[in-house]
């Protein structure tokens, strides 16, 4: 039997479940995943492999207007994101306008790959509304395969990996069979922080924080992680830090937990604050973050 291999890129609006679908799909929790809108900064790769395929998730941040340099680049991850897929997997879902974003709408009824349209959130409406969707989808996007689902309740999940390997081009691997992500564990310790972050603040707090890993080192018996949380304001930092460094404390208590699942080993976390007001239209800050190349 041929060996099968392709990328599989997931794009759509913010907030329709994009992060939670692949990380269902992969079965790690490689995308953070909160209420916020934006949550998803960066383009992250999650693969899943069997002995004649591999498919190579990509979840991407959500289609936005964007307001300043770093949602622009982020943009930028979606179009080329677009570009270089052999299989789009657009998400939408049972709660926003289907016609929201028209531009996108033209660009997947255009395209030349295939497209897996998948309506998720069905758990929280109905049937008759769902069955509105699916038509409205269908005489929009009529190459495209319609799936409604769940990837909250990790439902409807196995028609979604149907329609994706069924479409996967013949070619080797892309990666270690073994491998699961394209990402370090520096990476993912920002994120876990980032989460917290999005988890524990409201209003701009989270959308003006950056997380630096300045340190990150294997012991013997557990990992030594030092974070930099920047920030724009002196003002902002005062609401990280907390009364008594308390809203920081619990910050770094609650993702030291998840990296110890995560990474599966003990971990030290020393975190601090800094304030850098203009890293997100700062070209230099953006390509040291990694969302400009």
């Amino acid at each position: 039997m041929a060996h099968r291999a392709g990328f599989v890129n997931i794009i759509g609006n913010p907030n329709v479940g994009k992060s939670t679908l692949m990380n269902a799909l992969v079965g790690e929790k490689l995308s953070i995943v909160t209420a916020k809108a934006q949550t998803t900064r960066h383009r992250i790769m999650g693969i899943v492999s069997g002995e004649d395929f591999q498919i190579v998730y990509s979840d991407t941040p959500g289609i936005l207007k964007p307001n300043y340099r770093l949602q622009e680049n982020m943009l930028s991850f979606v179009d080329t994101a677009i570009g270089d897929a052999d299989i789009i997997l657009y998400v939408t879902d049972t709660v926003e306008k289907p016609d929201k974003n028209e531009a996108y709408i033209q660009k997947l009824s255009k395209l030349e790959c295939p497209v897996v349209l998948v309506i998720n959130k069905i758990d929280i409406s109905t049937q008759e509304k769902v069955t509105q969707l699916m038509a409205w989808w269908e005489e929009r996007l009529p190459k495209a395969r319609i799936i409604p689902a769940s990837a909250q309740e990790k439902f409807n999940l196995e028609s979604i990996l149907e329609a994706v390997s069924s479409s996967l081009p013949e070619a080797p691997a892309w990666f270690d069979k073994d491998q699961f992500t394209d990402k370090n564990l520096r990476f993912f310790a920002s994120e876990i922080i980032r989460e917290k972050i999005f988890l524990n603040y409201g209003e701009e707090i989270p959308y003006s924080c950056q997380v630096e890993i300045e340190q990150f080192r294997e012991g013997e018996d557990r990992y030594e992680i030092s974070a930099v949380i920047y920030v724009m304001r002196e003002s902002q930092k005062g609401i990280i830090i907390g009364k008594g460094g308390s809203a920081l404390k619990r910050v770094g208590t609650q993702a030291r937990i998840d990296m110890e699942d995560f990474f599966q080993k003990k971990v030290f976390l020393s975190t601090f604050v800094k304030v850098d007001p203009d890293w997100r239209e700062s070209r230099k800050e953006l390509r040291r973050f990694g969302y400009e190349f």
